[in-house]
């Protein structure tokens, strides 16, 4: 889908801020209590972990990806002798 790691780590700063946004707003501009205000504050503030988890997801699977593709095309490698180095730790 096009959707990278670099774009989750992104929105899950930007949320971040749109969380102090939103609760400066929601305190400011709002008539109900500073309780309404933390609440707008902390519902938004769960997004951010939510994008890292997933940038962190994003990002193995691109590691990985490329690993794959490295072995498709080095698996067969006559000057190596059909051995392969590993590239990334753990693969």
């Amino acid at each position: 889908m096009g959707i990278r790691a670099s774009h989750m780590y992104a929105a899950g700063l930007a949320s971040i801020g749109a969380s102090f946004a939103t609760w400066m707003m929601s305190r400011k501009y709002e008539k109900a209590a500073l309780a309404r205000a933390d609440r707008w504050g902390i519902f938004v503030g769960q997004w951010a972990p939510t994008f890292m988890a997933l940038g962190i997801a994003l990002r193995i699977e691109e590691t990985h990806a490329d690993v794959e593709e490295e072995a498709k095309t080095e698996m067969f490698d006559r000057a190596s002798g059909g051995v392969r180095e590993r590239t990334h730790a753990g693969t």
